[in-house]
């Protein structure tokens, strides 16, 4: 059985191989809606939204999914919980996940699921993509780096690379068998990517790579990775003189630092990247060059929405971690529960919750229809971390002295939102992108 059929097995959730009259997600949502409005009926719209379903968490609930994203859904909470969970607090410790979970999630077709089947992806939705998000925040486990692997470095390689890139990277990529990451971000240059000073100048055919990078996930344990470099000096704007190249772990010159020791996603390897004279060939330019400034921009969008689909996913889970905590925790001969602040307060989070939830399905619909502008997407970002770190706080304080402690979910749920409003562009820089689509002129 190929890689590719293993990886289309995993994603309807069936070991086998796939029998006639099977088809994915994407493709069976159209069909459904197509034969509903043939007969007359509008598509199936009697599903619970998150509002007045029983848990936010459950499955069968949210217009922008089908049956058959319950199913895969369905499959991807049982890997989490098997492959992912046991394991966590050991990578927690190691600063790292194994290289046998991402393996693992190729063989269950988890990862490249946005990838066109012809490149050597799943050829999935945008929904299904959202499912695999969506699981890994409910279990809590930040560790695996599938998310940017996926959704964000594979789309580079997908919609820019030559045929041979593709041919080369893509499938491997999806099997787990090589695990990307990006490197934007240097010690001088963070959300403002024009600031970026790794530089590659020609050396006949080749080019000579210098630069560091920092904060890249999946950094340590990377195959390769798509590097941010300045290739033209002389260009008036700096945007017009940047390009992507793909580095391969094991290049001359190519060097990782240490793993950076952080405050939250303590199992997610983040490392420093350094570059000294590596020798890349012609082939190794990421699409055209000095086009890498527009690449980034057409992509970020995406980014910055998958942050919002962790945000939200990460409220709801924080929301029924408290309501189950606060139902068993005594105070005053009662359950907190039965105390007015603490129901007031979890009132007030759901709601603000089920408000954020429904701003985002939005945009991930429109995103599925190529519809979602530049500032949309900053919005949801701004405004899904801002509010995933405010929950937090309030979730962790319902807990008391106990929501302190790491052993508790919440303690680790906590520390780990904060980065949200940091990586992905700040929300300060958010703020700067809205306003300037507000401001201008019409």
């Amino acid at each position: 059985m190929s890689v590719t059929q293993r990886l289309k097995c995993g994603l309807l959730g069936l070991r086998g191989v796939f029998g006639r009259g099977q088809v994915l997600p994407a493709a069976t949502a159209r069909l459904q809606h197509s034969n509903a409005e043939q007969s007359g009926q509008s598509a199936p719209t009697n599903r619970p939204e998150t509002s007045s379903a029983k848990t936010m968490m459950d499955i069968g609930t949210r217009r922008i999914f089908g049956e058959e994203h319950d199913l895969f859904r369905q499959n991807v909470r049982r890997f989490f919980q098997e492959e992912v969970v046991p394991h966590h607090k050991e990578w927690e410790k190691a600063g790292q996940v194994s290289r046998e979970v991402w393996e693992k999630a190729g063989e269950q077709g988890l990862l490249g699921i946005l990838i066109p089947e012809e490149h050597g992806g799943i050829g999935g939705d945008l929904f299904s993509a959202t499912v695999m998000l969506e699981e890994q925040m409910y279990c809590n486990c930040s560790g695996p780096g599938f998310t940017l692997h996926s959704d964000i470095v594979m789309p580079y390689i997908a919609n820019y690379g030559s045929k041979e890139q593709i041919e080369r990277f893509i499938p491997e990529m999806s099997a787990g068998k090589c695990i990307a990451a990006i490197a934007m971000t240097e010690p001088g240059a963070g959300s403002d990517l024009q600031g970026v000073r790794t530089y590659a100048k020609r050396d006949g055919s080749d080019w000579i790579l210098n630069g560091n990078k920092v904060f890249i996930t999946n950094g340590w344990m990377c195959d390769a990775v798509v590097v941010v470099t300045v290739t033209d000096c002389e260009v008036r704007a700096a945007a017009h003189g940047i390009s992507l190249f793909l580095v391969e772990d094991g290049m001359k010159g190519f060097q990782k630092g240490r793993k950076l020791e952080k405050i939250g996603l303590k199992a997610q390897d983040t490392a420093e990247l350094f570059f000294e004279d590596v020798r890349l060939p012609a082939d190794a330019l990421l699409g055209e060059l000095n086009k890498g400034f527009y690449y980034l921009m057409n992509e970020l969008p995406q980014e910055r929405l998958l942050v919002a689909v962790i945000a939200l996913a990460s409220c709801e889970f924080m929301f029924e971690e408290t309501r189950n905590y606060v139902l068993q925790r005594k105070a005053f001969g009662k359950s907190l529960a039965h105390l007015q602040t603490v129901q007031h307060k979890l009132a007030e989070l759901k709601t603000e919750i089920c408000v954020g939830r429904a701003f985002v399905d939005n945009c991930l619909q429109l995103h599925a229809e190529k519809r979602l502008d530049a500032s949309t997407a900053s919005m949801a970002k701004f405004w899904a971390s801002d509010l995933q770190n405010k929950v937090a706080t309030q979730c962790l304080q319902l807990h008391g002295g106990w929501g302190y402690m790491w052993e508790y979910p919440i303690a680790k749920a906590f520390v780990d939102s904060r980065v949200q409003s940091i990586y992905g562009g700040t929300n300060e820089i958010m703020k700067e992108l809205i306003a300037r689509k507000i401001v201008s002129q019409k």
